[in-house]
């Protein structure tokens, strides 16, 4: 998302010198020059009934700012705000935000961008209501859920939950890690002096960024779709993937439409002299609203197609099918012409269908009518050892809720990625400055994070609750392991300690620090 003046100087001198420029930044350069994020400090209180009914949450939120604005430095704490409920049903929220501006580098939009922090304030509050009123952490989630009947949920910070079914994915997670069972475990290995945890995170969080008056400089996106002569197609997209997999899932959406192989499809995007516009990828929207963009510029084209393919055929428009490479009428499939050869007539353009023009391509701007809200469930389960403070993680489950889900295995790999780096904040990275600013973690030697033996076995599942938002149900999925995992993971080695008394403890939770809060509760 961010500019940094280097990238604007190499590209005035590239132009400049009609030459590649190429600019090499170092390691310890982009620790201190480049944007942080998650930086703050939180005064929460939540009011709840001896049943376990929450009535309200405040908040004062101190949201580090750097001593500079980079392009949402202000814009990303806002979005805590926004969130703060979580997937609950809370009647009475106060939050004061306020901005510092410091002499570190400038926070802004790092995975998840405001809502792993909301995430986080909620769910460390609701395990901590839980132990006040003597509830189990699951049974309080259960209690504060709202029905999936009472969705679309319009919720104390002003905005509308799209749809949901908080209980169902919480219940199959539950039901995945044996969670009655575990409790038992867990207390059989208290009585031989062993610390079992189990975290639980539930969460909500808003993507598929998208309408326009909500946004800082719109919310649409944009897509053309076109056939060539040859019966390939080009999509050109205003969103850029930069790992996300829009290259495959829209390539796979587009060849399900018009009943063509995969590979005759080409997704070209990031070419500012070729694209459509765009407001561009961030917030998880990039398939919510870019792809919602380009399946209604493609329904535009088959529509067209499907003329073509009529007035050759002489048939009726509404009755044909495309697949296999071929146009058919439905229950005939001996009555078919080649998908590639109506494209080459309709380029040639000798036998047009009335009151239609030569060639197939089609651009749509779509602006969403509402922002979109994954859900999901994450459990962890971690022995602590209390003379070391030392971490072992033995199970992490997620079941998450995306709506439909297009291609299971990009899903999977964003989920893990997620995961992987939600745990790295929870128990291994910071960004750490002396008294005078200087910054003490710039480079891998002093700046952790995890390594591939220290994240765990990921058991992901998913529920299906679509959104009513897009044409495909989509809800977004490239920050919801981040934003389920942090909390998930404190939530965890709290409740293994909680024999001593340790009710909080900051991140993230190296052994030093869990050791010393066992130190401090045994007084």
């Amino acid at each position: 998302l961010n500019v940094y003046p280097e990238e604007v100087v190499v590209s005035y001198l590239a132009m400049q010198l009609r030459k590649p420029v190429k600019w090499t930044e170092k390691r310890t350069e982009n620790f201190t020059t480049t944007i942080h994020g998650r930086d703050q400090v939180n005064y929460v209180d939540v009011a709840v009934n001896n049943d376990g009914t929450i009535t309200g949450i405040r908040a004062k939120i101190l949201a580090d700012l750097g001593a500079s604005y980079q392009l949402l430095t202000p814009l990303i704490p806002t979005l805590t705000n926004l969130m703060i409920v979580g997937c609950y049903k809370i009647p009475n929220v106060q939050i004061e935000l306020v901005g510092v501006l410091t002499n570190k580098m400038a926070t802004d939009a790092y995975r998840g961008a405001g809502r792993p922090e909301a995430t986080y304030i909620i769910e460390r509050m609701v395990d901590l209501a839980a132990a006040a009123v003597g509830m189990d952490a699951k049974d309080i989630r259960f209690k504060n859920f709202p029905q999936p009947t009472e969705f679309p949920l319009e919720i104390p910070t002003g905005i509308i939950y799209d749809s949901g079914n908080y209980q169902e994915s919480f219940n199959k997670a539950l039901g995945i890690v044996d969670y009655d069972g575990l409790r038992a475990q867990q207390a059989q290995l208290r009585d031989q002096g062993r610390y079992l945890g189990i975290g639980i995170s539930t969460y909500a969080e808003i993507c598929g960024m998208g309408p326009s008056i909500a946004m800082p400089a719109g919310g649409w996106e944009s897509s053309t779709v076109r056939i060539e002569p040859t019966g390939k197609i080009t999509v050109l997209t205003g969103v850029s993937p930069h790992g996300q997999g829009q290259e495959t899932t829209f390539a796979q959406m587009i060849a399900d439409e018009f009943g063509v192989d995969i590979d005759d499809v080409i997704v070209i995007h990031g070419d500012t002299g070729r694209q459509p516009y765009g407001i561009g990828t961030f917030g998880s929207r990039a398939t919510a609203v870019g792809g919602t963009a380009m399946v209604i510029a493609a329904g535009q084209v088959k529509e067209k197609m499907a003329k073509f393919a009529a007035h050759l055929m002489e048939a009726n428009p509404d009755d044909l099918v495309f697949g296999d490479g071929q146009i058919f009428v439905e229950g005939s499939p001996d009555q078919s012409i080649d998908f590639a050869a109506i494209a080459l007539e309709a380029h040639v353009a000798k036998n047009l269908p009335p009151d239609t023009t030569p060639g197939l391509e089609a651009t749509h701007f779509f602006e969403p009518s509402n922002f979109t809200y994954p859900f999901g469930a994450h459990i962890a389960v971690v022995e602590v050892d209390a003379d070391t403070g030392e971490i072992d993680i033995q199970r992490y489950v997620c079941v998450d809720d995306i709506g439909n889900i297009i291609n299971p295995l990009v899903v999977a790999g964003q989920v893990h990625g997620g995961i992987a780096q939600g745990l790295g904040q929870a128990l291994y990275e910071g960004a750490v400055y002396d008294d005078s600013g200087q910054l003490l973690t710039g480079s891998f030697m002093d700046y952790a994070v995890p390594k591939i033996t220290q994240v765990p076995h990921f058991e992901t599942d998913h529920t299906v609750t679509p959104s009513p938002v897009n044409p495909m149900g989509v809800k977004g999925v490239g920050e919801a392991g981040t934003i389920g995992s942090t909390p998930c993971m404190v939530n965890a080695v709290v409740d293994a300690l909680s024999p001593f008394g340790v009710k909080d403890i900051e991140m993230p939770l190296t052994p030093n620090r869990v050791w010393q809060a066992i130190q401090d509760a045994k007084g």
